[in-house]
């Protein structure tokens, strides 16, 4: 089982919301700290490891930076993203350039920042020699095909876009040593919000069995492996969370019989997570406007699928609380909803809440990872604030809403009249 909770309390939220209205994301600065330790703890068997934190799960330089404090990198796939982690204050192999369909400009600006490449597709080789030179240091991205079934949010990998073939890593390794690259390491991403132990200890033996290959097909002893992300969180509260501490174990063990067999001991253990690290510790707060009843019970928030899209694009769940009314019997039923003109913009579908008043403030859990991230303008929405809890109890804005003058900005032709 997995509890459900939110660090403030009524009277504290609501302090909250007279200096910040809603709609907004909080996150709590311990609970992401906690995250990444016990990630950390469960490889600190490894000669050395680091998580790159998946930017793309919560694009906030504040949120990076605390990261970073706990020794984390970056991983990025685009240009802003590169960039936000210089803001964070993480420079050079911290970075790693994770991309796809890679435009120059993002080769170019990790190779400024001494980033670490990770190509995802041979042709880029060239591409990349072309538009920015060569990095100190490349991975290729590999795409095991059928040898893993994948999942419903990343997709089987012989469907997806992503990645090397089997037959083209060794060929994309030679070329990029031709090119003058000598430090190498390997990677791939082929689960999403995954959860079972043995899934992550099938893509580490995976993995380690091509580091041996590599070694004995061409010569080259990888600096490390990189095993993605993917490790998922308990969204429902009867599911139970990754046990990190057999995950850890079972990648050792596999660790020690392949690699520690071939000799390549000092290979380093990466890992690029970003759900497991924000995902639980962030919440998206809104206040009830209207409750509507037709043929069913709907209950109208101040924020939409603009603010989390999940539910909508994926038919995610996510826990919903009601400020205040924690232990209130749940024997109402709703769909919470937003104020888009689209009929998916629902937060929950026939979900049993406790009674639900206008003005209650309503927590949707597990938001602090792909919430924000996510958001986007359509019917001219605009994109909420977010704020971040730290351990002495005060609260940091670290992201402004965003008003009217925000969304006209890159229009032209209009004098900046809006009004």
């Amino acid at each position: 089982m997995s509890e459900k909770t939110f660090p403030l309390s009524k009277e504290q939220l609501e302090a909250v919301i007279a200096k910040y209205p809603t709609p907004f994301h909080i996150y709590d600065e311990k609970a992401i700290r906690n995250n990444i330790r016990k990630l950390q703890a469960a490889f600190s068997w490894a000669p050395k490891f680091q998580e790159h934190f998946a930017v793309k799960a919560a694009p906030n330089p504040r949120l990076i930076q605390v990261l970073a404090e706990e020794g984390a990198g970056s991983d990025c796939s685009s240009l802003p993203e590169l960039l936000l982690s210089k803001a964070a204050g993480v420079v050079g192999e911290d970075i790693m350039l994770t991309s796809n369909d890679t435009p120059a400009d993002e080769f170019q600006k990790a190779i400024e920042l001494g980033a670490i490449i990770n190509l995802d597709d041979i042709s880029h080789i060239e591409y990349l020699d072309k538009h920015a030179g060569m990095p100190q240091c490349m991975s290729f991205r590999y795409n095991p095909g059928n040898l893993i079934e994948g999942n419903d949010i990343i997709g089987k990998p012989t469907e997806a876009k992503y990645g090397v073939t089997y037959d083209q890593i060794f060929e994309a390794y030679k070329l990029a040593q031709a090119k003058g690259v000598k430090r190498f390491g390997l990677h791939t991403m082929v689960i999403s919000n995954e959860r079972r132990t043995e899934g992550f200890i099938y893509t580490a033996k995976l993995m380690f069995n091509l580091a041996v290959e590599i070694k004995n097909k061409l010569g080259i002893e990888l600096e490390f492996v990189n095993l993605g992300g993917g490790v998922g969180i308990p969204y429902r509260p009867e599911e139970e969370p990754v046990d990190l501490e057999a995950v850890g174990k079972g990648i050792q063990q596999a660790y020690n019989e392949i690699l520690g067999t071939a000799g390549l001991t000092n290979i380093a253990i990466k890992m690029e997570s970003g759900r497991a690290m924000t995902g639980p510790a962030g919440w998206l707060v809104s206040t009830v406007l209207h409750e509507k009843k037709t043929y069913k019970d709907y209950i109208g928030l101040d924020s939409c699928m603009a603010n989390l899209m999940r539910p909508a694009l994926y038919g995610a769940y996510h826990h919903i609380t009601i400020s205040g009314k924690e232990n209130a019997l749940c024997d109402h039923i709703y769909d919470v909803t937003g104020s888009l003109c689209e009929n998916n913009d629902k937060f929950a579908i026939d979900r049993k809440l406790p009674k639900i008043d206008i003005g209650d403030r309503i927590i949707i859990h597990d938001a602090g990872a792909h919430g924000h991230a996510m958001g986007f303008n359509y019917n001219g929405k605009l994109r909420s604030a977010e704020l971040l809890l730290h351990e002495d109890g005060s609260v940091e804005l670290i992201r402004r809403a965003e008003t009217n003058e925000d969304y006209f900005a890159t229009l032209t032709g209009f004098d900046g009249a809006i009004m």
